[in-house]
């Protein structure tokens, strides 16, 4: 008996990389998997509708079952697709996994508004339509999970990557809102941010050997590594964990918090710019929050 005997689950992204591992391992657990994949390269250029398939062939030939669509989710009729392709052939949907993604790297002041608005849409606005499209079907069967796959560069800081890291941190936003708005019809929804080595890490420079200790880490982290999880929380296993962000970096599993109050301060006679300045900022200051970057907080190396 597998962990997903007789689920079906749609996997955006899943050609390649993480989707990829994530797909084989819940075929693996008896799931029948939708293999979305456009075949897009790292900046989110051209199409290869062969990925998909590649992997739907790997997963039959293992005696499990599969099928392909290459529909890109940044088109809302594709995002629909991808539901309603795994319903016709599998008659119903039961997990969502939100992976596909590409990056357009820029430092804040150079970003064009198209690398903005091109990694928004596929990371926030796909993710959305996915999720929304197959919310009916969950919500009248009384059951399915969502797997959103976020990052540290939304949840810490990043380089170079304001869109991305916008958009990650809104993927946060949206899983909590999934999670609460669908809890009474026994829908869970929950985040993953991933450390592994893919098409997307690939594209992080050399140029500096501090640059290529960092890449040499993140080699170790293999896409194989992330699926158990993910695999897991389509499972019925999971339905008391919803709202939650975990993160995986080889074989360390991380629960990351949201963000609560941790100081307050009042003034009875209300504020003024001059009393936040004298009284809220030596008291508020010992408990501000650095500027980070993923790599300063995850300075050792993956265990």
């Amino acid at each position: 008996m597998g962990m997903l005997d007789g689920k079906v689950v749609a996997i955006t992204g899943a050609g390649r990389g993480v989707g990829r591992a994530i797909a084989l391992c819940a075929a693996a657990e008896g799931a029948a998997v939708l293999v979305n994949d456009l075949g897009s390269g790292t900046a989110g250029e051209g199409t290869d509708q062969g990925l998909a398939a590649q992997v739907v062939a790997e997963i039959e030939a293992a005696g499990g079952r599969a099928i392909a669509n290459g529909a890109s989710i940044t088109d809302p009729r594709g995002a629909v697709s991808v539901v309603e392709d795994a319903v016709a052939a599998f008659g119903r949907i039961d997990g969502v996994v939100n992976n596909a993604g590409f990056l357009r790297d820029s430092i804040f002041h150079r970003m064009s508004r198209v690398d903005w608005d091109d990694i928004i849409d596929v990371h926030l606005n796909g993710y959305f339509a996915v999720a929304k499209a197959a919310a009916p079907h969950f919500k009248e069967q009384g059951s399915g999970t969502f797997v959103h796959m976020t990052s540290t560069s939304g949840l810490i800081g990043n380089f170079g990557q304001a869109n991305y890291s916008a958009a990650k941190a809104g993927v946060i936003g949206l899983s909590t809102s999934i999670a609460l708005d669908m809890q009474r019809f026994g829908v869970t929804s929950n985040c993953i941010a991933p450390f592994a080595w893919s098409r997307l890490t690939e594209t992080i420079p050399t140029d500096t050997e501090e640059q290529k200790q960092r890449v040499a880490r993140i080699m170790e982290m293999k896409p194989e590594k992330i699926a158990p999880l993910a695999v897991f929380l389509c499972s019925d296993a999971a339905k008391s964990v919803t709202a939650q962000i975990f993160g995986v970096r080889k074989n360390e599993i991380f629960l990351f918090s949201r963000p609560q109050p941790i100081r307050s301060a009042h003034h009875a006679e209300g504020w003024t710019p001059e009393s936040v300045q004298d009284i809220m900022l030596p008291s508020f200051r010992p408990s501000f929050q650095p500027l980070q970057r993923s790599g300063d907080v995850f300075s050792w190396d993956p265990i």
